[in-house]
């Protein structure tokens, strides 16, 4: 049976990976998490013997080497599925367009500089080191959990200038996805990146009034994209569609380094 690595599995749609894939007995699943102690506390209640977690961190190089050998040990040297779904979403403040961002140059610069740090650069380390193990599986799939929010040509259509940095560290990792594609495609790896949709994973909460409003703007762009959009799905929900995707993606039908929604190829994003 396969195995499977979620990154950021401790909460949200990381841990909804690991209660998915868990739920087939002879699955190996292994979660890589920040804290192991409080995920096993929230996992206590499954019972389940085929999940391992193992402390890592997308901006420690040296926690993400030896969690290959701690995943090498545990698979006995190879892994099917790398799921890259750890990653920095800015706070509410950090979302505003360039004009209000560019009102304190400094601190845009360090927030940008910190998400291209986790979810560009750190994805890149974990790609790099995780491949030894991908490349002796028959499955080798690579899978980064993306944005629609990368989309250049939503963007543009819908006047869309929120979440101006989070994007903008999304889509230089598709790019980092379809460049590594380029390289191992012809050795079988599938590089994927896609988008879980609109997720509610308690990433808005907290928001003051005026914020709040500005999240209705941003919901009437994406109801012009999308007429029929219904609001977020679940973390489950976003899984079960994720994992369709994922199963009937190829190096074969063409999918390397493409950016797919949540639904499929050419669907819609939400």
């Amino acid at each position: 049976m396969p195995s499977y690595l979620i990154t950021g599995a401790s909460r949200g749609i990381g841990l909804a990976f690991l209660e998915n894939l868990s739920s087939t007995p002879g699955n190996t699943v292994i979660g890589l998490v920040r804290n192991v102690a409080d995920t096993e506390v929230k996992i206590a209640e499954w019972k389940r013997t085929n999940i391992h977690l193992i402390q890592g961190d997308l901006t420690n190089y040296e926690s993400l080497k030896s969690a290959v050998d701690a995943t090498s040990k545990i698979t006995g040297g190879s892994l099917d599925y790398l799921i890259a779904n750890a990653g920095l979403v800015p706070g509410i403040s950090a979302r505003e367009p360039f004009s209000v961002l560019g009102q304190d140059p400094d601190q845009l610069q360090t927030q940008l500089v910190e998400l291209f740090q986790i979810n560009v650069v750190g994805n890149i380390h974990l790609f790099n080191l995780f491949l030894p193990l991908i490349l002796k599986s028959d499955i080798k799939k690579v899978i980064t959990i993306s944005s629609g929010m990368a989309d250049i040509e939503l963007a543009r259509t819908y006047s869309i200038y929120e979440n101006a940095l989070y994007s903008i560290s999304k889509a230089a990792v598709n790019m980092a996805m379809a460049k590594f594609s380029a390289e191992y495609a012809k050795e079988g790896v599938l590089f994927l990146s896609v988008c879980p949709g609109m997720v509610d994973t308690g990433h808005n909460s907290g928001a003051t009034e005026k914020q709040g409003k500005k999240f209705m703007a941003l919901s009437e762009k994406f109801m012009q994209y999308q007429p029929d959009f219904k609001g977020p799905i679940t973390p489950e929900e976003s899984v079960k569609d994720v994992l369709n995707v994922i199963e009937k993606a190829s190096v074969a039908n063409g999918d390397g380094g493409a950016y797919y929604s949540h639904l499929g190829k050419g669907e819609k994003w939400l």
